[in-house]
Protein backbone atom coordinates (compact mmCIF):
# COMPACT_ATOMS: atom_id res chain seq x y z
CA UNK A 1 0.00 0.00 0.00
CA UNK A 2 0.89 3.35 -0.78
CA UNK A 3 -0.75 6.42 1.08
CA UNK A 4 0.52 10.29 0.69
CA UNK A 5 -0.93 12.15 3.59
CA UNK A 6 -0.37 16.24 3.98
CA UNK A 7 1.83 17.04 7.13
CA UNK A 8 1.33 20.77 7.14
CA UNK A 9 1.03 21.66 3.58
CA UNK A 10 -2.25 21.21 0.97
CA UNK A 11 -0.52 20.21 -2.09
CA UNK A 12 -1.90 17.23 -3.27
CA UNK A 13 -0.60 14.23 -5.40
CA UNK A 14 -1.97 14.11 -8.93
CA UNK A 15 -2.72 10.96 -10.83
CA UNK A 16 -1.79 8.68 -7.69
CA UNK A 17 -2.48 5.62 -9.97
CA UNK A 18 0.23 6.62 -12.63
CA UNK A 19 2.49 7.53 -9.29
CA UNK A 20 1.97 3.97 -7.70
CA UNK A 21 2.46 1.80 -10.59
CA UNK A 22 5.53 3.83 -11.08
CA UNK A 23 7.04 3.43 -7.77
CA UNK A 24 6.02 -0.81 -7.92
CA UNK A 25 7.43 -0.83 -11.46
CA UNK A 26 10.78 0.64 -9.63
CA UNK A 27 10.31 -1.93 -6.25
CA UNK A 28 9.63 -4.73 -8.73
CA UNK A 29 12.67 -3.78 -11.00
CA UNK A 30 14.67 -4.29 -7.91
CA UNK A 31 14.11 -7.11 -6.86
CA UNK A 32 11.96 -5.93 -3.98
CA UNK A 33 8.58 -6.31 -2.78
CA UNK A 34 6.29 -3.18 -0.96
CA UNK A 35 4.54 -3.55 2.17
CA UNK A 36 3.71 -0.19 2.75
CA UNK A 37 4.81 3.35 2.31
CA UNK A 38 3.73 7.03 3.33
CA UNK A 39 4.44 9.93 1.67
CA UNK A 40 3.95 12.27 4.26
CA UNK A 41 4.29 16.12 2.42
CA UNK A 42 5.53 18.96 4.40
CA UNK A 43 6.85 22.53 4.74
CA UNK A 44 10.86 23.47 5.31
CA UNK A 45 9.77 24.14 8.70
CA UNK A 46 8.40 20.59 9.65
CA UNK A 47 11.01 18.97 8.09
CA UNK A 48 13.52 21.04 9.30
CA UNK A 49 12.29 19.99 12.84
CA UNK A 50 12.42 16.80 12.00
CA UNK A 51 16.11 16.70 10.89
CA UNK A 52 16.86 18.03 13.91
CA UNK A 53 15.09 16.45 16.25
CA UNK A 54 15.74 13.00 14.50
CA UNK A 55 18.46 13.19 13.11
CA UNK A 56 20.37 16.03 14.72
CA UNK A 57 21.21 18.00 11.19
CA UNK A 58 20.53 21.83 11.09
CA UNK A 59 19.44 22.37 7.66
CA UNK A 60 16.61 22.18 5.36
CA UNK A 61 16.44 19.12 3.35
CA UNK A 62 13.78 17.85 0.51
CA UNK A 63 13.49 14.75 1.74
CA UNK A 64 13.91 12.39 4.77
CA UNK A 65 13.26 8.42 4.36
CA UNK A 66 12.92 5.98 7.17
CA UNK A 67 13.13 2.44 6.39
CA UNK A 68 10.83 0.79 8.69
CA UNK A 69 11.21 -2.81 7.46
CA UNK A 70 13.79 -5.52 9.01
CA UNK A 71 16.80 -6.61 6.21
CA UNK A 72 14.94 -8.82 3.49
CA UNK A 73 11.15 -7.82 4.19
CA UNK A 74 8.96 -6.30 2.60
CA UNK A 75 9.56 -2.52 2.22
CA UNK A 76 7.98 -0.54 4.49
CA UNK A 77 8.63 2.83 5.74
CA UNK A 78 8.01 6.89 5.98
CA UNK A 79 9.06 9.17 3.53
CA UNK A 80 8.54 13.35 4.31
CA UNK A 81 8.98 15.30 1.30
CA UNK A 82 9.31 19.25 2.14
CA UNK A 83 6.75 20.64 -1.04
CA UNK A 84 8.99 24.03 -0.43
CA UNK A 85 12.06 22.82 -1.01
CA UNK A 86 10.97 20.95 -4.17
CA UNK A 87 9.49 24.13 -5.33
CA UNK A 88 12.75 25.79 -4.82
CA UNK A 89 14.75 23.72 -5.94
CA UNK A 90 12.69 23.35 -9.16
CA UNK A 91 13.44 27.25 -9.69
CA UNK A 92 16.98 26.66 -9.55
CA UNK A 93 17.10 23.88 -12.00
CA UNK A 94 14.81 25.69 -14.48
CA UNK A 95 13.16 22.33 -14.28
CA UNK A 96 8.93 22.07 -13.91
CA UNK A 97 7.86 21.23 -10.51
CA UNK A 98 6.17 18.12 -10.94
CA UNK A 99 9.58 16.50 -12.73
CA UNK A 100 11.26 17.85 -9.40
CA UNK A 101 8.59 16.39 -7.05
CA UNK A 102 8.85 12.55 -9.05
CA UNK A 103 12.71 13.08 -8.49
CA UNK A 104 12.49 13.01 -5.16
CA UNK A 105 9.61 10.93 -4.85
CA UNK A 106 12.34 7.96 -6.60
CA UNK A 107 15.08 8.88 -5.20
CA UNK A 108 13.22 8.20 -1.57
CA UNK A 109 11.98 5.15 -2.83
CA UNK A 110 15.52 4.08 -3.83
CA UNK A 111 16.52 4.32 -0.49
CA UNK A 112 14.04 2.33 0.98
CA UNK A 113 15.32 -0.42 -2.13
CA UNK A 114 18.89 0.31 -0.04
CA UNK A 115 20.67 2.59 -2.01
CA UNK A 116 22.63 5.14 -0.20
CA UNK A 117 24.03 8.48 -1.03
CA UNK A 118 26.32 9.14 1.66
CA UNK A 119 29.78 9.44 -0.71
CA UNK A 120 30.00 10.40 -4.36
CA UNK A 121 29.86 6.54 -5.48
CA UNK A 122 26.98 6.33 -4.08
CA UNK A 123 25.29 9.65 -5.19
CA UNK A 124 26.75 9.06 -8.66
CA UNK A 125 24.50 5.48 -8.61
CA UNK A 126 21.66 6.91 -7.18
CA UNK A 127 21.37 9.81 -9.35
CA UNK A 128 21.94 7.03 -12.57
CA UNK A 129 19.26 5.23 -11.15
CA UNK A 130 17.02 8.10 -10.95
CA UNK A 131 17.32 8.85 -14.00
CA UNK A 132 16.46 5.74 -15.53
CA UNK A 133 13.57 5.40 -12.98
CA UNK A 134 12.01 9.44 -14.20
CA UNK A 135 12.29 7.81 -17.78
CA UNK A 136 10.07 5.47 -17.14
CA UNK A 137 7.00 7.02 -15.69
Amino acid sequence: MIYYNNIDDKYIIKEKRKINNWIKLCIDEEGKEINTISFNLCSDEYILQLNNEVLQHDYYTDIITFELNEKNEPIEGDIYISIDRVKDNAKILNIPFITELQRVIIHGVLHLCGYKDKNTEEEKQMREKENYYLNKI
